[in-house]
């Protein structure tokens, strides 16, 4: 449906005559998938409305929201519309000041609401506090959502296009939310010009991770896809695993993002690529420049073909990602266009409705803001220099003016009523509008926060160990330079000047709203740059920013890595003893391999990590070690020593682990018909490669190399047997295949990674022929186990590296827990495998090993899975079958182990 619409009633309207059968909400909840009809939809929102109306909810009440996304949240919202009322959002982490404010300013008596917001709302202390309205309640119970349902099929009342459909509250630069309200007309307008860009279809399915109090993600997020007659998908959380499992089940084609997003994506994808070496980084890049060139010269779309595999694993049915709420960056854009997504990019404010310019992926310019949307007027004001500066808005997308502030209403609009939008900027003779920052020194970050600086500043040093405070934007995040107290640090070294610092930032980031929190500072000896009427010289407070970076980095010269285990207070030892909180530690310093990291480092000080920044982190950390962390959880962590806390008590981890054991017994359910061809018998023409490889392979690693092969445990089983090796470097599988037996390869699957033996036609092939199963890390542990578990179902033996990839590390890293998994399904004899040599004669970046290496592959005793159970250290059966076939190679290893 794309007709034009003066009222948002009337876009209800449309959704159930047009749009009846179609899916309008796809919902991820932890297990499931809900799926919501748009008759379903508009269904409940009229009976709620209708509700409303019913309980004495006047023509353009404000009526509030403040809850997380649901299907639910959509229908109260529609309903409220149908009411005639005002939708009015709030941010679920406002601050408890501001809440309380945006709350009496809006006048809200009735609150829709849900989950740890609702407990919030009875702890903010009101004196007349609004009444609740849990949409959160399944049994239609008294308070819950369902019970307001009133029957009836006419509207309780229509509105007019003048009347006000929408009220937000931004932060300002005095620190009280603004009230914005927005006319049906607002909104209407803007919605209608987007709707004529045709830039998404109703056969579209657009994944919405980002909060719809904002109005950004409400406006393109929600109203244009129900506009549409599209699918919206809403994830489970906007933690990285829950993003990239509503990708692939939600079979989202469109992302609504904002840049922090496409960042923590881009540097997922980075850091896989380091993981496998120079030569794959440098080969990616080349693909890269190649789609790249080929796209800006003949128009030709190479991405979705050139990364294939990316795509597949990531989000198979994704086209195209949309960024808004700050400008992305170029050169980021860029990449996810030679990646194969297209990119649409928008420019606008709470006070548009939201969108004053959008970058069509077919006319796109990267460098711009984009062109004006139909109907919106622009201007530059004062212009300056190289005609730059502030921007101007008029439009039907604009509002009329602040609640209950009259003179910022005034100051906001000039004499014939264009909009002061506080942005600098200048339009090039194409009509695209370039932006060069803000008129006033209001920092807008990556994620699309408004930030006044002035106001952290001021909370900054209002801290008794800070004499002065700066506050800048670097990297998409909040920075300050920091000027110590002197009496406040006064004969304390640089550890514990850091310390007093970070101790007096947390106390001030409890009091600012989570988007004004200090990502990263530096710490200058001498006063900050001001004049001398004490105003900050911003531009000379980014010089000495860098200046104080340059500095540190050559002052801390080899300092980086890992803290010493034995160094740590008995305590912390203790804990690393969990195995989950082990493989946090060590995924910790493998990732921040250039920080020196203690269990007293600061994930959002030190590390830089902020909320989206734990898109990529989480992400990491369920695929590499297998625990799960939900965003209660990530709330309470600030410390390295709360994430192994919070690691060792997982108990989503443990759960996942019990369905994922029962699923594990009939794992051929989890695979398709294309990845259950890898188990199939081999054709004549494979099997016939596979000896040419083993012979050939048997005759470099007894030739050339000098492989010795001893048998600690005596003969190896008749039967099925999974070989546990450990894992340091790419020789390790051939010095293993060169141990065996052509008769026991012949009945033996390996676990191969997709990275290196799936990469192309050719070399899939060849892993056919070995019987390599591919095993892809990033794409959850329920397929890659899968595999293993087919294989042992079948009668085949198995070879499994339990390390999970190769370390540089000298000791045997802590085996992960999914092996205890497959031997807890398909009790198997495990025999343990010490693997000696391979990381001399083939380390990471070497190509090929030298003549003579001398290597050691020494097979172990063979033993039941119940006895691994009995001897193994940990808090659950798995992680005790691991940690015992740990021990158990790692004793293979004899003194050289104990050396290392």
């Amino acid at each position: 449906m794309t007709r034009r619409m003066e009222t948002l009633q009337a876009l209800i309207d449309g959704l159930a005559e047009e749009e009846g059968d179609r899916e309008a909400v796809c919902e991820l909840t932890q297990h499931t998938l809900v799926r919501w009809r748009y008759r379903e939809l508009t269904g409940a929102a009229r009976r709620l409305g209708a509700g409303l109306a019913a309980a004495g909810v006047e023509r353009g009440e404000p009526v509030g929201l403040l809850a997380p996304n649901s299907a639910e949240w959509i229908v109260a919202c529609l309903a409220i519309l149908e009411a005639g009322a005002v939708v009015t959002p709030f941010d679920t982490q406002m601050p408890a000041a501001e809440l309380r404010h945006a709350l009496a300013d809006s006048g809200v008596r009735y609150l829709f609401t849900a989950g740890e917001a609702a407990r919030r709302l009875d702890t903010l202390g009101l004196e007349e506090p609004p009444e609740p309205i849990r949409l959160d309640d399944e049994g239609g119970t008294e308070g819950g959502w369902q019970a307001w349902c009133r029957g009836g099929a006419e509207r309780p009342r229509t509105v007019a296009p003048e009347e006000t459909a929408a009220l937000f509250y931004t932060s300002g630069t005095t620190g009280e939310p603004k009230g914005v309200p927005l006319t049906h007309a607002n909104i209407a307008a803007n919605l209608t010009a987007l709707l004529g860009q045709e830039l998404a279809y109703g056969d579209d399915r657009i994944l919405v991770p980002l909060p719809c109090h904002h109005v950004y993600p409400f406006t393109v997020g929600l109203l244009t896809p129900l506009a549409l007659g599209a699918s919206i998908v809403l994830p489970y959380s906007v933690l990285g695993p829950q993003i990239v499992r509503a990708l692939r089940e939600g079979e989202a084609t469109i992302l609504i993002g904002v840049p922090r997003l496409y960042e923590a994506l881009d540097g997922a994808i980075r850091g896989r690529l380091a993981e496998r070496g120079r030569l794959a980084e440098r080969a990616f890049e080349a693909l890269l420049g190649l789609s790249r060139g080929a796209r800006q010269r003949l128009g030709w779309r190479l991405g979705p073909y050139l990364f294939r595999g990316l795509h597949q694993r990531m989000a198979p049915a994704m086209r195209m990602v949309v960024s808004g709420g700050a400008p992305l960056p170029p050169e980021l854009a860029e990449r996810l266009r030679a990646l194969g997504w297209e990119v649409a990019t928008g420019y606008g404010l709470t006070e548009t409705s939201p969108i004053l310019t959008y970058n069509p992926p077919d006319r796109i310019r990267v460098d711009s803001a984009g062109l004006a949307l139909p109907g919106v007027e622009l201007r530059i004001d004062a212009e300056g220099e190289g005609g730059a500066g502030e921007l101007l808005a008029r439009g039907p997308n604009v509002f009329a003016g602040y609640r209950h502030l009259p003179e910022k209403s005034a100051r906001a609009f000039t004499a014939d009523g264009f909009y002061r939008t506080g942005d600098l900027g200048w339009i090039d003779g194409d009509g695209y509008l370039h932006l060069e920052g803000r008129a006033s020194e209001m920092i807008v970050l990556a994620g699309g926060e408004n930030i006044d600086p002035e106001r952290v500043e001021k909370a900054l040093t209002g801290a008794e160990a800070i004499r002065d405070a700066g506050v800048l934007a670097h990297g998409g995040r909040l920075a300050a330079v920091l000027h110590p107290e002197p009496e406040a640090v006064r004969g304390l070294d640089e550890a514990a000047v850091r310390r007093r610092l970070n101790e007096a930032l947390q106390a001030c980031g409890e009091r600012l709203p989570s988007h004004h929190r200090i990502s990263d500072y530096r710490v200058s000896p001498e006063p900050l740059p001001r004049t001398r009427l004490g105003k900050m010289r911003r531009h000379k407070l980014r010089e000495r920013y860098e200046q104080l970076g340059a500095e540190g980095a050559a002052q801390a010269g080899g300092a980086a890595g890992p803290m010493d285990e034995e160094a740590m207070a008995a305590e912390d030892q203790q804990l690393l003893q969990i195995p989950a909180a082990r493989r946090v530690w060590e995924a910790l310093a493998a990732r921040y391999a250039d920080r020196r990291l203690t269990p007293d480092t600061h994930l959002q000080l030190d590390l830089g990590i902020d909320s989206l920044g734990w898109i990529d982190l989480t992400l990491e950390l369920r695929e590499r070690t297998a625990v799960a962390l939900d965003e209660d959880a990530i709330s309470r962590i600030e410390s390295v020593r709360d994430l192994l806390r919070e690691a060792a008590e997982s108990q989503e981890a443990r759960g996942e682990a019990r369905a994922l054991l029962e699923e594990l017994r009939e794992p051929e359910q989890l695979l398709n018909e294309a990845q259950l061809r890898w188990l199939a018998p081999r054709p004549r023409a494979a099997r016939a490669l596979g000896g040419c490889l083993y012979a050939t392979n048997w005759a470099i690693l007894h030739g050339y190399c000098r492989l010795a092969v001893e048998r600690s445990g005596g003969r190896l089983p008749e039967g099925p047997v999974v070989f546990i090796p450990n894992h340091r470097s790419a020789l390790d599988a051939p010095a293993l295949g060169a141990a065996l037996p052509l008769s026991r390869l012949a009945r033996t699957f390996w676990a191969g990674f997709t990275g290196l033996l799936f990469s192309n036609r050719l070399v899939r092939w060849f892993s056919r022929a070995s019987r390599v199963l591919p095993i892809d890390p990033y794409t959850g542990p329920r397929t890659s186990l899968a595999f293993g578990a087919a294989a042992l179902a079948r009668g085949e033996s198995l070879v499994w590296f339990p390390e999970g990839q190769r370390s540089n590390a000298p000791r045997i890293q802590p085996f992960h827990s999914g092996i205890g998994l497959l031997l807890q399904a398909h009790p198997t004899p495990a025999v343990p495998v010490h693997i000696a040599g391979t990381e001399r004669a083939l380390p990471i970046g070497r190509r090929f090993p030298p003549w003579r290496a001398r290597l050691r592959v020494r097979f172990g005793e063979a033993v039941d899975p119940q006895a691994l159970l009995a001897e193994g250290r940990g808090e659950t059966a798995e992680e005790r079958i691991a940690d015992a076939l740990q021990r158990r190679v790692a004793a293979l290893g004899g003194a050289e182990e104990e050396q290392a």
